[in-house]
């Protein structure tokens, strides 16, 4: 029990990673991607040829896959610089649907369909180490950048895209600069999420980074309350335990569970959007803010 415990507070801990860097783009910039899995494949894949390569060092896994997701983001921010709205969920789905291709079929880096397996156990100076606490601590590390990023000068530049972009660019804000630091600060978390995923279950392939990984991200997003700091963790806590939860009822049998697990998510998006459309966290921290 212990140890299922321990799993599940990682796999959410790690997703909780996931959610708070898609909100900073989506909360605090206004990009609304739908290609987040993109970049936590990235990460996942490049902490798992350090550890399969080099050595099982978490640090360094971290560091590949912060490094080359957040490197890779341009292919991302791109498209920001010169489509809005509509037009970039159209493009960043495109990348979402072609990174899914290229992860199946480029085998010598990604194990093709089959994935990558055997990933050692991670070690720090020869010792074995649980991914929970290093997962635990990234989190805390993103959730403290966010939060000062979103206080000074540059969340306020962000602010003002999000709110007005044209209004911001009259005004002389480098829009540009902005949505790339934006995007590159987003994708490096994802990546540092998906190397710790790697880590963690010592095996990973191309069905944990498809566009149903991204919008399940996305609903935790929503579902605790975008541009809070605290609604991703909440909405990871919320979505990530309920399949647990269903497991343990006797009249849905086991084959079933996810498919009631989609109905459940897809009926909870939708009382959120009528009744409390500022998301869980959102609500409460409007009702403090007004009380």
């Amino acid at each position: 029990m212990i140890a299922y415990a321990a799993n599940l507070a990682t796999i959410v801990a790690i997703f909780a990673i996931l959610a708070a860097t898609l909100n900073f783009i989506v909360g605090y910039a206004g990009i609304f991607s739908v290609a987040h899995a993109v970049f936590f494949g990235l990460g996942a894949y490049a902490g798992a040829q350090v550890a399969l390569l080099l050595i099982p060092d978490p640090l360094l896994a971290c560091l590949a896959g912060a490094v080359v997701a957040g490197g890779l983001s341009l292919c991302l921010a791109l498209p920001a610089l010169r489509v809005r709205g509509e037009y970039f969920v159209a493009a960043s789905m495109g990348l979402q649907m072609m990174a899914v291709t290229l992860f199946s079929e480029a085998k010598p880096l990604t194990g093709g369909i089959g994935g990558l397996v055997n990933i050692p156990r991670p070690t720090l100076f020869g010792v074995e180490v649980s991914v929970l606490p290093l997962a635990l601590v990234a989190l805390a590390l993103i959730l403290l950048a966010t939060a000062l990023l979103q206080r000074g000068a540059f969340g306020r530049t962000l602010q003002a895209l999000r709110d007005a972009e044209s209004a911001a660019e009259a005004l002389g804000k480098n829009v540009a600069a902005a949505k790339t630091l934006a995007m590159a600060f987003a994708c490096a978390g994802a990546g540092i999420g998906g190397a710790l995923f790697a880590l963690h279950l010592s095996f990973v392939n191309v069905e944990s980074f498809t566009m149903d990984q991204s919008v399940l991200v996305m609903a935790m997003v929503i579902i605790g309350g975008t541009g809070t700091l605290w609604g991703p963790l909440v909405g990871a806590i919320i979505l990530l335990s309920l399949p647990s939860g269903l497991a343990f009822i006797p009249f849905i049998p086991p084959t079933e569970v996810g498919a009631v697990q989609q109905i459940v998510y897809g009926l909870a998006m939708t009382l959120l959007m009528i009744f409390r459309p500022a998301g869980l966290v959102g609500d409460l921290s409007k009702g403090r803010a007004t009380a």
